[in-house]
């Protein structure tokens, strides 16, 4: 498997085999890449991070963003979409691994803050509490004032705002993905607006 082709057999292939963890019924949509990775700076000296890329389609949008290769940290926790990642994505660090241990994940590669976190997990998949401490984590990570944008097919936010710790707000809602989906972003309490 190579190419686009491979990744798109890959989400088909877990789909089939573990449909809550892949967590989408089809691929992520380029409108709805464009628009998650429209919150990511170009030129900040900061890393992007994206948590689960699949095939990457949001991976695409940040680098056409003009996000550098080398300053997009990847984690993907699908073993079987990294060969065809790193081959058409050159550059880009993709590690293997689990999002909800990305501290641990950002201190091994000593990292301390990102600009912007762009996340296609499926959290709804997950039990409430695992999603607060991931936004938690992820914030923690963040540069102050800039967010984590993420995607949800539910009607309200994956991860309910935590007064005193973050807000969440609506970004936008993608009526051109299957199936539509929200777009939301979380940022610490303080830097809310």
């Amino acid at each position: 498997m190579t190419g686009k082709s491979g990744n798109m057999q890959a989400f088909y292939h877990g789909w089939l085999m573990n449909p809550r963890k892949i967590g989408a019924i089809a691929p992520t949509s380029a409108v709805m890449a464009r628009e998650m990775a429209g919150v990511a700076r170009a030129d900040s000296d900061l890393p992007v991070l994206e948590l689960g890329p699949g095939t990457g389609v949001i991976t695409k949008a940040i680098l056409d963003q003009g996000v550098a290769p080398e300053n997009l940290v990847s984690v993907e926790y699908s073993e079987g979409f990294l060969p065809t990642l790193r081959q058409r994505y050159s550059g880009v660090n993709f590690i293997f691994g689990d999002a909800f241990d990305i501290s641990r994940i950002a201190r091994e590669l000593g990292i301390r803050r990102f600009d912007t976190v762009i996340s296609a997990l499926p959290l709804l998949n997950f039990p409430v509490e695992q999603r607060v401490k991931l936004v938690d984590a992820v914030l923690d990570l963040l540069e102050p004032g800039r967010p984590m944008v993420q995607f949800s097919y539910g009607l309200s936010p994956p991860v309910p705002a935590r007064p005193g710790r973050f807000s969440v707000s609506h970004l936008t809602t993608v009526f051109w993905n299957l199936p539509p989906a929200r777009l939301w972003l979380y940022r610490h309490h303080e830097a809310a607006v």
